[in-house]
């Protein structure tokens, strides 16, 4: 990654977003391939929207971590592809019923829901087709890159953590159980985009590494849910691409309504310095996730 490497970081972002979305366009099925209306719709849903944030996860690990960005740009790519199925789905009139997404209609409403439904399906089948093929000799190391993957995902993942939120609506939980909740539904997929970085390298990675990921991406992640509850109250629909204040507007507890805004952000700030923490033995090696950090945690309030 010595291209890349020695970049400010906002220069590296933009590279890294813009690899991620070049990836993307290339793998995802062309839109005059049938079915054409589904592919078209995959595409919609994924491409030219959102800060590819998991993408920039998986890449600054794999950095960490001394990988080559040719071989990350496969897991970057299955990572934001699972996510990209996550919104649609959670945009369903069945789940959060929600008709904005990236500043643009969600897929159900420029397509249909039946469309939709099957967007999701099509998207989380590739992100496991690509992560099937990346280019490891080390094939060890891309079996348990797809393992990382599915259990981020499932029923013990992001899946488990959705149903959780599904059953809390009108629910006073506390702050624990809210912690539970979004180790799940968000952060176990930030958590999976860390580590599919870490063991994108071909002789087996450091485990000491691995575990300052494991646990930089645990508080990170978790961090990034309270700075996005907290922005979902203070910003507007267009600021946000997607309805504002909708969560607590329908009963859904959020960090804010938990702990009120002051506390909220006192919250998001502990966590980012547990999350700087993790790193504090590793100088120089892990400066991008550091800066990746503060990105995360100052967006904008």
């Amino acid at each position: 990654m010595n291209d890349i490497k020695n970049l400010p970081f906002e220069l590296w972002q933009q590279t890294i977003q813009a690899r991620t979305e070049a990836f993307l366009t290339s793998h995802l099925p062309a839109e005059n391939i049938a079915p054409e209306r589904l592919h078209n719709a995959m595409r919609y849903s994924t491409l030219a929207g959102g800060k590819r944030v998991r993408a920039l996860i998986t890449h600054a690990s794999a950095e960490f971590c001394g990988a080559n960005a040719d071989i990350v740009d496969y897991a970057a790519a299955a990572v934001e592809l699972i996510h990209a199925y996550s919104l649609v789905h959670d945009d369903l009139p069945c789940m959060d019923d929600d008709d904005l997404r990236r500043g643009k209609p969600s897929c159900h409403k420029q397509y249909d829901e039946a469309t939709a439904l099957l967007v999701g399906d099509a998207l989380q089948s590739l992100a496991f087709e690509l992560l099937a093929r990346i280019p490891l000799e080390n094939t060890a190391q891309a079996l348990i890159m797809l393992k990382i993957l599915a259990n981020a995902s499932g029923s013990t993942g992001m899946a488990g953590g959705q149903a959780i939120d599904l059953a809390s609506v009108g629910l006073s939980l506390n702050q624990t159980q809210l912690v539970n909740m979004h180790s799940l539904k968000t952060g176990a997929l930030i958590q999976a985009a860390g580590l599919l970085g870490g063991h994108c390298v071909e002789a087996n990675p450091d485990a000491k590494k691995l575990d300052a990921i494991r646990l930089y991406t645990a508080h990170i992640g978790l961090a990034f849910q309270v700075v996005d509850d907290i922005l979902d109250a203070e910003a507007d629909s267009a600021t946000l691409g997607k309805t504002a204040n909708k969560d607590a507007n329908n009963g859904k507890p959020t960090y804010v309504t938990i702990l009120g805004l002051a506390a909220a952000k006192q919250f998001s700030e502990l966590q980012y310095q547990a999350a700087l923490a993790t790193l504090s033995t590793f100088g120089d090696s892990a400066f991008r996730l550091t800066q990746l950090a503060h990105f995360i945690t100052r967006r904008p309030f």
